[in-house]
């Protein structure tokens, strides 16, 4: 008996890169009921493996091997298996196995490999068909449980389906809409939060949702506000200083945002230090238990103290790199912390300041590799000299009174003396001041216009009248969150008030103007330019950095400007004559103003269904509860008194628009996995064999198609 048959290796989608690079090739074996490797006979030459494609993740062989088994009573070749009974073909396999062909002493690095049964080609005279690759087989070896070390695992798989984005607009637009909601309590969004099982789990898809469509600072603003005010109303004695202290969905969102918005200001404000830390080792142990043999207690300190000093510089001279989404948020904390809380003047800062310190900063520094600060967990001294530096940051963000009560071990308060000096807590206040202040003016604000800096400069006047001098004087410049002024001296009436929303650029101006250092410009509508003299570089540039941060939100900002001044009846950068002609220059921009996030919104909105659809029993008992509320206005049942619901009559209402719209959705899923069960091919490339999910829908439908009949 011959048994003839060949095998086409095609190509490959998707292999592993390993070290860098993928140099891959397969090989082709015939493998016997007891695993033994057969002989082939190859036709017309003896080679088992293809050629090797280099640099190539999706490599295209299209190489044929032919194998031929036959009984000995026909032949008797070595190159050819024995067989009994041609019944023990279904026993026998065909293997391909894939490997990277690699330089390195090791050998050729193992990719996967597929096992095919003759059993399925003696069904068919042609079969071809996509395959997973699946991990080595490690045929009849047995290893004892106690021969390997133990991992435990909690591993969450999600897939979705993400349809187009018509598909989405009804609960998209319910969701979006949820910060014009009144009460906040009875929007989409708020609802998402409380029938999730953990406030992170609704906080993640909500805050990229929003920020892709801009709509992030109006729903935590409003969200906080609820929280405040439910705060206020329950806990008239609590102390304002525990506000947004809790994982409640405010807070969760506020961490998500800094997190997706805050990576790149991380990067630029710690990362070096941070990897000069890990990389120079300097001993800075302060518990006296715990120091080893040759160290000394006062050096470690000092040590330790020049590293806390110089990451509490970068972070409060990193206000005018603070992402302006961040910017506005806490501007939103602020005005609510102090509108609730008026005889409290510090809860201004403490409401900020226990995001950006507690849950920020300090965070990243104890744990850098978790905020992509560095490739892997540091060593355990270097975590130890983190930890002591992210306790002291954490200590001096948070304003409180008595400082030295808050550590627990008494090393940690005698170093803590050390910064028990009013200027860090001055340098805390002008940085919380600078990032929670917005050029956005509100005129229901309470708050008093924010002060961020002021000195002396000289100014060129700016030739209002048609006729006049353009001389140059000496000033008291003042900024503030709401104008930019300038008066004779500190204290007098103003003789100029631009405000920040007339403040289109702000750039440095070429020395060739008016033969002087030092100089920028204030650009503003109707091309009407300031020019001002710093007294040196550094205040140039702090100026500069802090005008463009508090004005980068306007709207009519230039993208072009001139670098040079107007005089003589032209523009000396570009020589134009007309004073109205537009720059010459792209402008700078100074300042990062947003990070461009890489967010699908259709399919975070799908996510935000999925959870939806999860907590659906949860959705009802929250509609049961709003009628219980309506109609009972008695003590409130214990099953009820989990969810907030202000208003049950908007509540229900939007808790109907959304189980309608998760009813839709499902429906359109089911018709698409229908869909998808009739059309697609077990084999195709979309669903190779050994595609577990597919395989086990397909069991699911059987079990369906069974159960209706």
């Amino acid at each position: 008996v011959c048994i003839f048959f060949f095998s086409r290796v095609l190509e490959c989608q998707g292999l592993p890169i390993v070290n860098g690079q993928c140099d891959p090739y397969a090989t082709v074996t015939l493998a016997g009921p007891s695993r033994q490797v057969l002989h082939i006979q190859e036709l017309p030459s003896e080679a088992k493996k293809t050629k090797v494609k280099k640099k190539t993740n999706n490599p295209h062989f299209d190489e044929v091997f032919y194998f031929e088994v036959t009984r000995p009573s026909s032949y008797n070749k070595k190159s050819h298996f024995d067989i009994e009974d041609v019944d023990e073909v279904d026993k026998m396999e065909i293997r391909v196995d894939l490997w990277n062909a690699s330089n390195l002493k090791f050998g050729d690095e193992f990719l996967g490999e597929l096992r095919l049964p003759l059993k399925f080609l003696r069904q068919s005279s042609s079969y071809e068909a996509w395959y997973f690759l699946q991990p080595r087989d490690n045929g009849n070896k047995s290893l004892k449980p106690d021969d390997l070390g133990s991992l435990r695992l909690n591993v969450v798989y999600t897939e979705d389906h993400v349809f187009s984005s018509d598909y989405y607009s009804p609960l998209r637009d319910l969701l979006l809409k949820s910060a014009d909601v009144e009460p906040v309590s009875a929007s989409a969004a708020h609802i998402l939060g409380e029938v999730c099982r953990e406030k992170q789990e609704a906080a993640i898809p909500l805050v990229r949702l929003f920020l892709h469509y801009g709509r992030i600072v109006p729903f935590i603003s409003a969200i906080a506000n609820a929280e405040v005010k439910r705060t206020q109303k329950l806990f008239t004695s609590r102390d304002p200083n525990t506000i947004f202290r809790g994982n409640s969905l405010t807070s969760k969102c506020i961490d998500e945002t800094m997190k997706l918005a805050g990576m790149h200001y991380l990067q630029v404000t710690l990362k070096p230090i941070i990897d000069e830390i890990c990389q120079v080792h300097k001993p800075c142990e302060i518990d006296p238990v715990k120091l080893k043999d040759g160290e000394n207690l006062e050096n470690n300190r000092e040590n330790l103290r020049q590293y806390v000093d110089r990451i509490f510089t970068v972070i409060t001279k990193s206000g005018v790199s603070c992402p302006t989404v961040m910017c506005d948020i806490f501007f939103s904390l602020r005005e609510s912390a102090a509108k609730r809380f008026q005889g409290d003047l510090d809860v201004r800062y403490t409401a900020v300041s226990s995001f950006i310190f507690l849950r920020f900063f300090a965070p990243a520094i104890l744990s850098p590799n978790l905020f992509q600060l560095t490739p892997h967990h540091p060593d355990p001294q270097t975590s130890r000299t983190l930890t002591l530096i992210s306790k002291t940051i954490q200590t001096l963000g948070s304003l409180s009174k008595s400082k030295s009560a808050n550590f627990k071990e008494s090393y940690m308060a005698t170093f803590y003396d050390y910064f028990n000096e009013q200027k860090y807590a001055d340098a805390v206040k002008n940085f919380l001041d600078l990032i929670s202040s917005s050029g956005r003016r509100d005129h229901k604000s309470i708050e008093q216009p924010i002060l961020l800096k002021e000195g002396f400069m000289i100014k060129r006047a700016q030739g209002r009248k048609r006729f006049g001098m353009k001389n140059f004087k000496k000033r008291w410049f003042r900024l503030t969150n709401h104008e930019f002024t300038y008066q004779k001296s500190k204290g007098d009436h103003p003789l100029c008030s631009i405000p920040i929303e007339n403040i289109l650029a702000v750039e440095r101006l070429e020395e060739e103007s008016f033969k002087m250092k030092n100089m920028f410009q204030v650009i503003q509508p109707e091309r009407r330019v300031l020019y001002i003299q710093a007294n040196n570089c550094v205040e140039a540039k702090d100026w500069i950095d802090i005008l463009t941060k508090v004005s980068q939100c306007n709207k009519k900002r230039l993208t072009v400007y001139h670098p040079s001044a107007y005089l003589n009846g032209h523009w000396l950068c570009c020589k134009a004559t007309a004073d109205n002609t537009p720059g010459c220059t792209p402008c700078t921009g100074g300042l990062p103003a947003n990070i461009q996030l890489d967010i699908d919104g259709d399919r975070e909105t799908e996510r935000i269904y999925s959870l939806f659809n999860l907590y659906m029993p949860k959705l009802e008992k929250m509609q049961e509860a709003c009628g219980s509320k309506s109609v009972y206005d008695g003590p409130e049942e214990e099953e009820y008194s989990t969810f907030i619901i202000d208003d049950p009559k908007e509540t229900y209402k939007t808790l109907k628009l959304i189980i309608e719209g998760v009813g839709t959705l499902e429906q359109e899923h089911a018709q698409y996995k229908r869909d998808k069960f009739k059309k697609t091919k077990y084999g195709s490339q979309e669903h190779p064999i050994g595609d577990k999910s597919f395989q086990t829908y397909i069991r699911q439908q059987s079990e369906i198609s069974a159960h209706s009949i």
